[in-house]
């Protein structure tokens, strides 16, 4: 493959899905509470906050209702956990998706590395099985919520490698977070900071020579 890349890595809020943080900042602004309040919550003791724990399944959704709410209190502002998971749901980037068909359809192998959390519904809704779809086009999916660890932790990414027999030097990996990137560089993988999505995609056209 070009480069020595045999595997391209994707992260999925954010990457293909639209940043949750835009509906974080929506959420705010009609709260009156200070910008990137959210963010500044889940970002104070990372590893072990609310928001850690739940995308490890340590803890239920009710039991981060009431500590995210004790955590954002602490820092002057407090909100309620659920108000903050009903913020998830971000949009499908088309250009992403079929991004990820051309890469499949080059003969790559992909993975998806996503920080979740557990969601139970009786019956889909069409969004989650639009996102079920799409899940089912990688070679494999690791869930933080399934695994019992979580990007930025290297396990995470250990895991994604061994599943699809690749060293981390054969890699690609995008995600929104620079956080995430920097542990997956120091494992040797090309890093993209997906952003804008068009200038992500001309990234990974650089390190895999395909044209989107």
């Amino acid at each position: 493959m070009t480069n020595g890349i045999r595997a391209v890595l994707w992260d999925f809020g954010g990457v293909i899905l639209s940043s949750p943080f835009e509906a974080f900042n929506q959420y705010e602004s009609e709260k009156g509470l200070p910008l990137d309040i959210i963010r500044t919550v889940n970002s104070t003791n990372p590893d072990s906050n609310a928001w850690a724990l739940l995308e490890r399944s340590d803890i239920s959704p009710a039991e981060f209702d009431t500590q995210f709410a004790s955590e954002s209190e602490a820092l002057g502002h407090r909100i309620p956990g659920a108000d903050v998971l009903a913020l998830l749901s971000g949009d499908v980037r088309p250009s992403m998706v079929a991004a990820l068909d051309h890469v499949i359809a080059s003969g790559f192998l992909t993975a998806c590395l996503t920080n979740n959390v557990v969601v139970t519904t009786p019956d889909p809704t069409p969004r989650q099985a639009e996102v079920a779809a799409i899940m089912k086009k990688f070679n494999h999916v690791v869930e933080s919520s399934k695994v019992g660890c979580r990007k930025p932790e290297p396990r995470f990414y250990e895991i994604a490698c061994e599943l699809l027999n690749v060293s981390p030097t054969e890699c690609v990996f995008l995600d929104d977070l620079g956080i995430n990137l920097k542990p997956a560089a120091a494992m040797g993988m090309r890093t993209i900071k997906v952003g804008k999505p068009d200038i992500a995609l001309e990234e990974l056209s650089g390190h895999i020579g395909l044209t989107f």
